[in-house]
């Protein structure tokens, strides 16, 4: 499916090529036959990631691949895409190229959306540290400013020290 005719933008290798057409909102990418594009790579998984056109912009999905994405030289599980940004699979790497819609509201919209799948590291889910809504400590002296009190209790006149130990 492509809009009146034309596609929706083209993936343009760095260092030439042919550049393919992204001509349906929904594109899978990997080594697979059945893949929308299929890339006969050794090191490229059978269902490798996903493409997907979402108000006037371009994401892409890792669909659980063994050597993963990058987007911009950053390794990344679902990242919206930029015009000009830069997608690597298996050490081939494209440049994206469409024209998003005017304004930058249905960006943000957008970022927000993706963000909130990826904003977790996988050890956060696992549960191995900090979450990020807990308040991080930005100095050592917040650290002393926030410990509780101390409740101090003091000895009555005449009372003894008492050792259980003995």
């Amino acid at each position: 499916m492509s809009v009146n005719g034309k596609h929706l933008g083209l993936l343009i290798p760095v260092g030439g090529g042919d550049a393919i057409p992204l001509i349906r909102e929904q594109l899978v990418m990997g080594r697979r036959e059945s893949c929308d594009i299929c890339l006969r790579f050794p090191n490229v998984s059978g269902v490798h990631c996903e493409l997907t056109f979402k108000n006037g912009y371009w994401i892409v999905q890792d669909r659980g691949s063994t050597n993963g994405i990058k987007v911009n030289g950053v390794r990344v599980h679902k990242k919206a895409l930029s015009p000009g940004d830069t997608l690597t699979i298996a050490k081939r790497t494209w440049k994206i190229d469409y024209t998003p819609p005017v304004g930058t509201q249905a960006m943000d919209e957008l970022l927000e959306d993706v963000d909130e799948t990826i904003a977790q590291s996988l050890l956060e889910k696992a549960g191995l540290t900090r979450s990020h809504n807990l308040p991080q400590l930005r100095n050592p002296k917040e650290i002393v400013q926030r410990m509780p009190k101390k409740k101090v209790v003091e000895a009555e006149p005449g009372e003894e020290d008492v050792d259980d130990d003995n």
